[in-house]
């Protein structure tokens, strides 16, 4: 089990994570902006690190200030919630370069698996069928 389980994210779906990890035996951080110190998942968390101010790009999408909150929280592990970050490998590699258990996808999974479209050929090259259609045109046969 984890030590303690920072939730990269806000709103409901941090609740939720909050709400399962707690049912589980594992302590929680939260993480939040200036604009949501007072935020539900805030409060239903064990701890809170502040990690910026409002604006998402300089806090929630700030990979470098979620590996520090989870450092500050004594986390040792991460979950990245839904949205945000969770879709960039770029989280996945540094919580696995800062010795924290990403609860996710590898980075390279998600690096191959982020993009609908290489997801899909990915997936044809596998030998998976696909519902035609839906690739991009290719732009360099455009008059």
């Amino acid at each position: 089990m984890f030590t303690r389980v920072l939730i990269a994210n806000r709103g409901e779906i941090a609740v939720r994570i909050a709400r399962t990890c707690r049912a589980l035996g594992i302590p929680t951080a939260a993480v939040f902006s200036d604009a949501d110190r007072s935020a539900r998942h805030v409060a239903a968390c064990d701890a809170a690190v502040r990690i910026g101010p409002a604006p998402a790009a300089e806090s929630y999408l700030s990979v470098d200030r979620i590996v520090d909150a989870a450092r500050a929280s004594g986390a040792d592990a991460v979950h990245p919630g839904y949205g945000f970050l969770s879709e960039d490998p770029a989280l996945a590699a540094a919580c696995d370069d800062a010795g924290l258990t990403f609860i996710g996808p590898p980075a390279d999974v998600i690096a191959r698996f982020g993009s609908k479209i290489n997801a899909r050929r990915a997936a044809r090259d596998a030998g998976v069928q696909v519902v035609p259609g839906g690739e991009p045109a290719d732009q360099s046969e455009a008059g």
